[in-house]
């Protein structure tokens, strides 16, 4: 058995040494597949819901802050892919906008969550995000939100690259390309994994409207090593 094999056998063990623990916890029977797409809504909701895309700029968005548009719609833009807004990644740069994060919610109420998404001074109403929805996105903000300093220090990810390379060969490959390029209507994952907090995102909850897989469900640290492996990956 190669070096490579041994990883990939090790990784996978560890994969099926994980679900147990996360089945055993609070989460109940269709929790997993709420909080997936209640990440996805939260990264770019109108996609999920087949929505119209905003026009405007949110009304509660800073009028000094430097974006404008329909991305100020996204609860990302906000509160952070870090989840905690201007105390994260957003604390500086084009993004910022003194926005509060949220990770300060986790294990709150859904529903005491979900009222607040609806209203002020987000004011997402049944027009825009339906019951199903906001209940998706509070399960996310109450149980999918993960801190994700221990996995990313200076930009890096923290994770086992070598675990990482035996994981995207097996998860994320087939789709993406040994070397990240094969989808060619996005940046090369090298790019991409540039934004450690976007990349784990993405990796625990998937891409809006696209059948990439979420693997929130294996924990915070398979998501950090696969980062760490696509950070390896050219650009």
């Amino acid at each position: 058995m190669n070096t490579f094999t041994k990883t990939a056998v090790a990784a996978i063990a560890a994969l099926v040494f994980i679900v147990p623990s996360v089945s055993a916890g609070d989460l109940q029977p269709g929790d997993a597949a709420s909080i997936a797409r209640g990440g996805q809504l939260y990264d770019k909701w109108w996609k999920v819901v087949k929505g119209t895309e905003p026009s405007g700029t949110h009304a509660a968005y800073p009028s000094d802050a430097k974006k404008e548009g329909s991305t100020t719609w996204r609860c990302k833009e906000c509160h952070g892919w870090d989840y905690i807004g201007d105390k994260g990644r957003y604390s500086s740069g084009s993004h910022y906008s003194g926005i509060a994060g949220l990770l300060g919610l986790a294990g709150g109420d859904p529903a005491a969550i979900g009222a607040s998404i609806r209203g002020e001074p987000h004011g997402f109403g049944a027009d825009l995000l339906d019951d199903a929805a906001i209940g998706d996105l509070a399960m996310f903000i109450s149980k999918g939100q993960f801190d994700m300093a221990p996995h990313i220090v200076d930009g890096n990810s923290t994770g086992d690259a070598a675990v990482g390379e035996a994981l995207y060969a097996t998860v994320c490959a087939g789709c993406h390309g040994g070397d990240g390029m094969k989808i060619k209507e996005m940046p090369p994952l090298g790019e991409i994994a540039g934004n450690p907090q976007e990349t784990m995102h993405k990796i625990m909850f998937g891409q809006p409207a696209e059948s990439m897989p979420a693997l929130h469900v294996f924990g915070a640290q398979v998501a950090a090593d696969i980062t760490a492996y696509l950070q390896t990956l050219p650009k």
